[in-house]
């Protein structure tokens, strides 16, 4: 079997951290038989890191680079992707489930479209590859027929090569080799394009600093005010005249742009696509929740249309819909634009299930976690964690909030010996009330909290 995995050099020069897992995967499969191929879309510097990554077991990597793919979107990424997919013929595709420059979750489940591949998101564990793919995923066990393509959590790390480990080969292909329609690749083939980008101070809250005592009056009316609300940013008065939305979830951020909403029910994507291609409604909004991630990507690329992800906040000039969402691990706000129709995005959303208080554990409170569990049980809450005290075996990933872990929105979320890393604070910042228990004043995570305890933990709990 081929097993292609697709993967990308974060900003910083590393390999993106779910794409590490997705190559671990490969390789946990991977027999005598089994081929297993890398494939990267990046500058010609990404060589250097492909061919070292090819000492782990690839048999070689691709490198997609050529002018012409600059500046691509993720409908972009996924077109001059998959015509790589169709020259290699892999069985299985394995891709992380987003980076954590874009944090879209878009081209994976895009892919599959282009390309015509099954698709599984969410992969926590793969469980059998004989004849079918069976995966233990977020939503529970399922399978799908080769060819398919899943994209994976964080669920396992990637080995360290070996002393005998050779280097393989690291392939180019530009537009000209892959046959490409440069018309459809990078900039060009780009619905969705980013007007500016400004500092992202969303999130931040004024920190009332309360003694260890008022702790527990703090969780009582943090649990009676519940959940947080989004608030949509106010409009003028020209408005769209209708938009769209898949489930009732986006109703408010529908409302803060349109005259009328018209909710279609969840459905396939090719359900949806053939609703939409018949109707041609101006804008399409989805949520933030699993089905959504997976269902939308599928299908702008059926329509071939511009999706924006994760949206904050949106504004119309009564014609065109503006998109503002996080970038760039949450450090930036872009805002930007869909140049087709229809224009379509998703949009935070408050998930009103799970557990109404989360008790996240940091590396500051390691030395203390029986104290800290038994303070989660005191007051029914749940468990989690930061990155950090998972990759330190602490807690498992399941745990793990943040973006390389899961977003949550509790009505009260504790953060203990958290420091406030802000890829820990994009997991948590849509919980109602939160409270950060530090004993360092200046920790980060105190401009993210509604109440604030500086304190050792063991004087505490």
């Amino acid at each position: 079997m081929k097993i292609l995995v697709c993967v990308k050099q974060s900003v910083s020069g590393e390999l993106n951290p779910f794409d590490a897992c997705a190559y671990e995967a490969a390789l946990r499969i991977k027999t005598a038989e089994d081929e297993v191929i890398l494939l990267s879309m990046a500058p010609k510097k990404s060589e250097e890191m492909l061919l070292s990554l090819t000492r782990l077991g690839a048999a070689k990597a691709y490198l997609l680079n050529d002018k012409a793919f600059a500046g691509a979107d993720t409908l972009a990424t996924a077109y001059t992707l998959s015509l790589a997919v169709n020259m290699i013929k892999p069985e299985l595709i394995i891709c992380g489930r987003q980076t954590i420059d874009g944090d879209t979750a878009q081209t994976g489940p895009s892919l599959s479209v282009v390309a015509g591949y099954n698709l599984i998101t969410g992969v926590m564990g793969i469980t059998d590859v004989n004849g079918k793919i069976v995966c233990n995923t977020r939503s529970g066990e399922v399978t799908k027929e080769y060819p398919a393509l899943i994209t994976v959590e964080r669920f396992c790390t990637l080995r360290f090569p070996s002393i005998r480990s050779k280097i393989g080969e690291v392939i180019t292909l530009g537009a000209k080799e892959l046959g490409a329609d440069v018309s459809r690749c990078g900039m060009n083939g780009s619905p969705t394009k980013v007007l500016k980008t400004f500092e992202n101070q969303e999130g931040r809250r004024k920190c009332t600093f309360i003694t260890p005592e008022q702790l527990d009056d703090a969780i009582i009316a943090a649990k009676e005010k519940g959940r947080a609300r989004l608030a949509p940013k106010e409009q003028s008065d020209k408005k769209l005249s209708e938009v769209w939305i898949v489930g009732e979830k986006p109703r408010d951020m529908a409302l803060s742009v349109a005259e009328r909403v018209r909710v279609i029910e969840p459905d396939t994507p090719k359900k949806i696509a053939e609703l939409i291609k018949a109707e041609a409604p101006e804008v399409v909004l989805w949520a933030s929740d699993a089905y959504s991630k997976a269902t939308a990507p599928q299908v702008a690329s059926i329509l071939r249309t511009g999706l924006c992800a994760d949206c904050t906040a949106l504004e119309t000039d009564g014609e065109s819909l503006f998109m503002y969402r996080p970038a760039f691990s949450g450090n930036i706000i872009a805002k930007i634009a869909c140049v087709t129709r229809p224009q379509m995005a998703t949009v935070r959303t408050v998930d009103t299930e799970g557990n109404d208080m989360i008790v996240a554990v940091g590396m500051g409170a390691v030395n203390s976690l029986d104290k800290v569990k038994g303070f989660a049980e005191k007051h029914g809450a749940e468990l989690g964690a930061s990155r950090a005290a998972v990759d330190a075996e602490i807690m498992p990933y399941e745990k793990q909030i943040g973006l390389t872990g899961k977003s949550v929105s509790p009505a009260v979320y504790v953060a203990v010996g958290i420091s406030g890393a802000v890829h820990h604070v994009e997991g948590m910042k849509r919980s109602g009330t939160i409270i950060a228990i530090n004993k360092d004043k200046d920790a980060p995570v105190f401009d993210y909290a509604d109440y604030g305890i500086v304190a050792d933990i063991n004087d505490i709990l």
